[in-house]
């Protein structure tokens, strides 16, 4: 029976390196555990759950070549106002429907919170449609869009 007795000898200096190595690759491997992971879902539910820029934003409208702005009064989730704003005696004579037909759409859009499945009179059909485009600009205007959530 002959056997081959084999011996290692390792120098300190070695083991210290690999050791260190060893450890370095650990380090990477939850380096990249960390930044590969799936983030927190808080943070984008807080994101997703802001429609718009909170402010005040602004639509024209041209009745007779003067301009009638219609506001609309957003916070981060909700519409909370739409109005006439720059209206002039005179087309308040000339066009009479205009505000009444500004207050009922604004009273449910502000209670649906939605421009869709709203009702109006029959003599105040285009009126109101045109009110709905100028409130349908000014909520673009407030939408938050991508490019806005991720700052």
């Amino acid at each position: 029976m002959s056997s081959k007795t084999k011996i290692v000898v390792l120098r300190m200096k070695e083991l210290i390196y690999t050791g260190i190595f060893v450890a370095l690759g650990i380090l990477l491997i939850l380096l990249l555990v960390y930044m590969f992971s799936p983030k927190d879902k808080s943070t984008d539910t807080a994101a997703a759950s802001e429609k718009y820029i909170p402010g005040v934003y602004t639509s024209s409208i041209m009745l007779n070549g003067s301009a009638v702005d219609v506001a609309v009064t957003v916070s981060a989730e909700e519409i909370e106002s739409i109005q006439l704003v720059n209206v002039s005696e005179a087309l308040e004579t000339m066009y009479p429907l205009m505000e009444p037909a500004l207050e009922s759409l604004a009273e449910q859009i502000c209670s649906t919170q939605s421009l869709e499945g709203l009702t109006y009179a029959s003599e105040n059909q285009y009126t109101s449609q045109v009110l709905l485009d100028a409130v349908s600009r000014a909520l673009d205007k407030a939408a938050v869009t991508e490019d806005d959530s991720e700052s």
